[in-house]
């Protein structure tokens, strides 16, 4: 029994048997709040459970800022605020199929996994930046919307798929946990970036250029509607009267 800021305080420690921190802290939770406590008198969960949630919170922040450095340089090298917003929806996408992987492997989501989820911010934009890069290439040569997007797509779907398919097959022995006692690191932030990079490669390839060919449409009939409003109407000139 020892003392804390004058309080009376008792502190149990235990270590869990296995490697889900976050599972065994839930439960924890769970059967802390079930405990009918006398008046006065607190519980809370700390050592590597709390600095497992503090380390989340600092991910977090450190995924917002990347995000959004992200977009700054995006936006100063295509001149654009739309196209950067474009690139950006492949994301969310990409934190879908890493999700989706860590439940259909049973991998925990913990530290590492949420390191895979900031490596992937950068990872999944390189091909779409590529990708559009191009497209605003042909554009730039004359090119109409539909057309620079499937030249695009047709000159950078082999490198695209390359690029993702040696990635992935080169972290296949961290996902599958051959890298010995250091798997419990290398495993989940293999097995985000893996599912990220799928559903990833699959959006760049389909939506990203769906996206920028309707809002590249669009935008040209707007252009199209203004130039046509700005244009004298031809003057109608009447007989002369005999």
């Amino acid at each position: 029994m020892t003392r804390i800021d004058g309080q009376r305080a008792a502190t149990i420690t235990a270590r869990p048997t296995g490697d889900n921190t976050g599972a065994v802290s839930a439960d924890l939770t769970s059967k802390l709040d079930a405990l009918k406590l006398p008046a006065g008198a607190t519980a809370e969960i700390g050592g590597v459970s709390s600095d497992q949630d503090d380390a989340f919170k600092n991910l977090a922040l450190a995924m917002l800022a990347a995000i959004a450095i992200v977009f700054m340089l995006l936006v100063a090298t295509f001149r654009s605020l739309v196209q950067p917003l474009i690139l950006l929806v492949s994301i969310p996408f990409a934190a879908t199929g890493a999700i989706g992987l860590l439940v259909a492997t049973g991998t925990p989501m913990g530290v590492p996994a949420m390191i895979g989820m900031l490596m992937l911010i950068g990872i999944v934009v390189t091909n779409a930046i590529v990708l559009i890069d191009l497209i605003n290439q042909y554009r730039g040569q004359g090119y109409g919307v539909v057309e620079a997007v499937v030249e695009g797509g047709r000159h950078r779907l082999r490198p695209i798929l390359m690029t993702a398919l040696a990635t992935i097959f080169a972290l296949l022995p961290m996902a599958l946990g051959v890298t010995g006692e250091g798997g419990f690191i290398a495993q989940p932030l293999a097995v985000v970036v893996i599912g990220g990079l799928i559903t990833s490669t699959a959006l760049t390839l389909l939506l990203v250029p769906t996206l920028y060919a309707v809002v590249e449409l669009r935008k040209e009939r707007r252009t199209k509607k203004k130039a046509a409003k700005r244009e004298p109407k031809p003057e109608v000139l009447e007989p002369a009267g005999v």
